[in-house]
């Protein structure tokens, strides 16, 4: 099917399965032309954006690198949605995400503590 015929079927909420024999048997529409890769990053994408619960995340991250993305991949989601989402969504997600990667994020802040105050604060101390 057409990408138009699916964008009218979306934008017309045309979406339920029908009993409708003319329509079951084109249900083949709902069929993402995705790659299985892309397909879960970009749900893991989705989860992300309307702060999805800790085992949603599970699930997320190991569909997606069972889709064969890496670790590194599945983290670049973060990066690529905070532009659109914003940062309190992103690190809402990051510990979740982290857990299901299998990183303890209590090890996580203890390796590299969070900054707080002025950013050039660092600096400013490494100086004297």
């Amino acid at each position: 099917m057409h990408y138009a015929d699916r964008l009218h079927r979306l934008a017309i909420n045309q979406t339920e399965w029908s009993e409708d024999p003319t329509y079951a048997a084109d249900e083949a529409w709902r069929e993402p032309t995705l790659d299985a890769r892309t397909l879960a990053l970009v749900r893991l994408a989705a989860l992300v954006a309307v702060g999805g619960e800790v085992p949603s995340y599970g699930s997320a991250a190991d569909a997606a690198v069972d889709a064969g993305a890496s670790a590194a991949e599945v983290v670049d989601v973060l990066i690529g949605v905070l532009p659109v989402i914003g940062t309190a969504r992103v690190v809402a997600a990051a510990p979740r995400l982290a857990m299901a990667l299998g990183y303890d994020t209590d090890a996580l802040e203890q390796e590299h503590p969070a900054r707080t105050g002025d950013p050039h604060e660092a600096r400013l101390h490494h100086r004297t």
